[in-house]
């Protein structure tokens, strides 16, 4: 919106054309949404507090929760969302179809986290929906956009997978795209809603997992160092960077706020929102599987609790003394602290391995 404004005026203003490079405008990207959260979020957390919109704690979870977290402020997705939202509309390209489907991904996983959280706040018990129905209007969603982005690409390599490691090790999946990149979405969306369980535990990974993809969409969309990295070039995909630079200032705007002990968490509003967002990314720039990488430790949260219910249900037995695995290790003793940053450090590893992936071809 302010970006195509301000590019109307080029040839009357020259100093205008700064305004071209993606670089820059993800710059502000960064800077607009992490303002707007900041500015925000002090006033947000006083009306949540006032209308006491609490975080409803699980009655089966660790006892120090009950006294700690209870009467914490939730639905801050809220304010994550506002901020990543203006920062796009400001400063990216509304033409391009990629950033319309990651809006699109990020507003309308929102609205349903924000419908389960409403839920959970008016029962006053931690259910909030069902899981199934959740799941359904996940892939209804999902579906809607994916096949609404088929459409609209053009490039034909657009349905193949690509493999990490090995440079032509490449995969059409033909039709079964769909589903697949619906897997993406809906996977990444609840494995980032199950890790936020400690103050700043989901934030700080997906932060490094914006920032790789920032990186990779921005290279990809570049024919230059596309072809230096022998990745997929995709025309177009260079604007994610600034979709990704939102979500990252956001996110830190919101971590000011959800630093131990957390003032307000983003409840099902921030995580199912986020977690879609970084599905709808690592699909755009056809690198799906070092998305699986970088956000290895929503992999982990997520395979703690599937492994949890499937060895419940067929033994009765749990591998875990709690899941999501986060609980796990609160339950051994770990100081709540203690197991974020450690999670931090795991998170920081796998970003790291995930980049390697971009030049060890």
């Amino acid at each position: 919106m302010l970006y195509e404004l301000l590019i109307n005026y080029v040839d009357n203003f020259g100093f205008l054309n700064v305004f071209k490079y993606i670089t820059v405008r993800t710059g502000l990207a960064f800077f607009t949404s992490l303002l707007i959260v900041l500015l925000i979020g002090g006033p947000f957390i006083r009306f949540f507090s006032n209308k006491k919109i609490f975080n409803p704690i699980r009655k089966d979870g660790p006892s120090d929760h009950i006294i700690k977290k209870i009467g914490t402020p939730t639905m801050g997705g809220i304010i994550i969302l506002i901020g990543l939202t203006i920062a796009v509309l400001f400063w990216a390209d509304l033409k391009n179809i990629y950033i319309l489907f990651c809006l699109y991904i990020a507003l309308s996983l929102g609205v349903l986290g924000a419908f389960d959280d409403f839920k959970k706040i008016r029962n006053s018990n931690s259910s909030g929906i069902s899981s199934k129905f959740k799941i359904f209007i996940q892939i209804i969603l999902a579906l809607i956009g994916v096949v609404i982005l088929t459409y609209f690409v053009e490039y034909e390599e657009f349905t193949n997978l690509y493999f990490p490691f090995f440079k032509n090790l490449i995969i059409n999946l033909g039709w079964f795209f769909i589903p697949f990149s619906i897997f993406v979405i809906v996977g990444s969306s609840n494995a980032v809603n199950l890790t936020d369980g400690l103050d700043g535990l989901a934030t700080v990974p997906v932060i490094l997992v914006a920032g790789c993809f920032a990186f990779i969409s921005y290279v990809s969309g570049n024919v230059v160092f596309s072809e230096y990295l022998q990745i997929i070039y995709i025309e177009g995909t260079g604007e994610i960077s600034i979709f990704c630079g939102a979500i990252i200032g956001a996110c830190l705007g919101f971590l000011w706020f959800n630093a131990p002990p957390a003032k307000i968490f983003m409840g099902d509003t921030g995580s199912l929102s986020l977690g879609g967002s970084l599905g709808a990314v690592g699909i755009i720039t056809k690198h799906e599987i070092v998305l699986a990488i970088t956000g290895g430790l929503f992999v982990l949260e997520a395979l703690s609790v599937m492994v949890q219910v499937i060895s419940f249900k067929l033994t009765g037995k749990r591998i875990f003394r709690m899941a999501p695995i986060h609980h796990h290790f609160e339950k051994k003793g770990w100081p709540e602290s203690t197991v974020v940053i450690r999670f931090w450090i795991i998170s920081i590893i796998l970003a790291m391995i995930g980049l390697a992936t971009l030049k060890l071809r």
